[in-house]
């Protein structure tokens, strides 16, 4: 007979207690601690494994075959870049972001576009909504895809067995369930046990399995830790959705690097791809402003140019305000109190603010750079010209840093046509530009005298 039982898990972490606390003691977390009833089939001294008895011994490496698995492409260039060159066949992708971010249509876009045999699996939409769905995406009907509506673990993967897909995309792994736990879908138990079911499932039958993932107020994935710990790649789907641009991050990737980027443009007719980040990151306007200036910035393994814009004006109510969007505000007051100490420069009275154009989110320390350029060059009234760019890091003495990959910096100013990048004369670089002029600089009274010229 069956013996019933009672534990706390925390819904945040996964840490199991003997009992309820109000605040997790593991993670911090209040109120995430939900009591799951557990049924204990049998005695553990029945469940003690003859070892034995194994049938895998242990082997050199040099006795083991390489593996040449093909890539299956997606056909959207941009995950296709993330990914590392496409899904390896029997791994496990999973996809995070916010709500309505643009994760179900991506998947959507990837089951039609991709030319594999697709099943999806929706847990949160009838069939009616998904086919409105694909109206309005504009994608053509393909028979390699196939929809089933379906929440029980069980039956997913029968209906996998039998179909045998070469994709499956699950939407989404919160809302699955298996019939072995009593827990509500959603749960930790629940989410852990359905994960490790489909990664035994996935090395079997080397099927790729798309997991949709929900992500907390915080912006971790929803659910126990280790659920990033069994799948093979976890992707981050990130914007703003009062902004047209996506960023896809790869947090983990078994199969290859975690430094890509993939940016997707959102319009009526869901994702696109974008090949030339730089140009949609930069101001049209060809008439240069002050308080504007270019920054050469690297994010993942791509170089492009992102616009720093700054105002800086008399504060109006006793307390200056401070405000960054896209850019770390500690690290701007930081640089503006560099400006103050080793310039001169009186901007403790005045309101500065400070925005990344295209609303993405940038922590490059080359960046440090352009942002004090455009703070100095919006206080005095310099234009800075749109032909000129910026790529070091600032140090709390004023010294300006060298940073990484300069020659993808330079080499991707060059290409989109502009005429001088600032760079710290500690800089070290390969590449020999022909048509850029390089202006190495040592500290910040230097880049002040080259802006002060200017006016």
């Amino acid at each position: 007979m069956a013996k019933i039982k009672t534990r706390y898990v925390c819904q945040s972490c996964g840490a199991v207690f003997p009992k309820w606390y109000g605040r997790c003691p593991e993670c911090g977390t209040w109120n995430s601690i939900v009591e799951e009833v557990v049924e204990q089939k049998q005695s553990p001294s029945a469940s003690v494994k003859n070892f034995s008895m194994a049938t895998n011994p242990p082997r050199p490496l040099r006795d083991i075959k390489s593996l040449k698995s093909r890539r299956l492409k997606t056909g959207i260039s941009e995950l296709d870049r993330v990914l590392g060159g496409g899904f390896v066949p029997g791994s496990i992708v999973l996809l995070g972001g916010e709500p309505g971010i643009g994760k179900s249509t991506l998947a959507l876009q990837l089951a039609f576009v991709s030319g594999l045999n697709v099943l999806y699996i929706s847990g949160e939409e009838s069939l009616e909504q998904i086919k409105l769905r694909s109206t309005r995406l504009g994608v053509e009907d393909n028979d390699k895809v196939s929809f089933l509506p379906e929440v029980i673990l069980e039956n997913i993967l029968s209906t996998v067995e039998q179909v045998k897909p070469d994709l499956v995309i699950i939407d989404s792994i919160q809302t699955t369930q298996t019939d072995a736990l009593e827990s509500s879908p959603g749960t930790v138990t629940q989410i852990r046990e359905c994960t490790t079911q489909i990664q035994r499932f996935a090395k079997k039958y080397a099927i790729t399995f798309l997991l949709i993932g929900h992500i907390t107020k915080e912006g971790q994935i929803a659910g126990p830790k280790v659920l990033e710990h069994i799948v093979d790649t976890v992707l981050l789907f990130e914007g703003d959705r009062n902004y047209f641009y996506r960023i896809l991050r790869s947090v983990k990737n078994r199969f290859g690097s975690t430094s890509e980027l993939g940016i997707f443009e959102m319009n009526d007719r869901g994702l696109s791809p974008v090949q030339n980040p730089s140009q949609i990151l930069m101001s049209p306007s060809s008439d240069p402003v002050s308080g504007v200036s270019i920054s050469a910035s690297i994010e993942g393994l791509r170089p492009f140019m992102i616009e720093v814009q700054a105002l800086v004006s008399t504060a109006v109510y006793g307390t200056p305000q401070r405000s960054a969007i896209g850019f770390d505000v500690r690290r701007m007051n930081m640089l503006v109190a560099v400006v103050e100490k080793r310039l001169g420069l009186r901007l403790g009275n005045k309101d500065i603010f400070l925005n990344i154009a295209g609303g993405i989110k940038v922590d490059d320390p080359a960046i440090d750079l352009s942002v004090v350029a455009s703070i100095i060059s919006s206080d005095k009234d310099i234009a800075i010209p749109k032909k000129m760019c910026f790529a070091a890091e600032i140090g709390l003495t004023g010294e300006v840093r060298p940073v990484n990959r300069l020659d993808q910096r330079i080499k991707e100013a060059e290409k989109l046509g502009f005429e001088i990048i600032f760079v710290s004369s500690y800089s070290r670089f390969s590449y020999k530009p022909k048509n850029i002029k390089v202006i190495k600089l040592a500290n910040v009274s230097q880049l002040f005298a080259h802006l002060m010229k200017m006016k």
